[in-house]
């Protein structure tokens, strides 16, 4: 997934995910390959989701404090 997608896509992107893991785990097993897969990918995307939260916090501080 390109690093460039909107932050909106990135959340229903992970939502997707989410409930198609919840019921792959459910009919498959939670320990099945399909459900293991989706839920390194959603890892994957939680982390892009985090990593870019993460960005803006800090940006948000670097501001604040050249601003004091």
């Amino acid at each position: 997934m390109a690093e460039d997608i909107s932050t909106q896509h990135l959340i229903q992107r992970i939502e997707s995910l989410r409930k198609r893991m919840i019921k792959t785990a459910t009919v498959q097993g939670f320990t099945s390959h399909e459900s293991l897969e989706i839920s390194q990918e959603l890892d994957r995307l939680l982390n892009m989701y985090e990593n870019r939260n993460n960005r803006n916090v800090l940006s948000c501080d670097h501001k604040a404090v050249k601003t004091r």
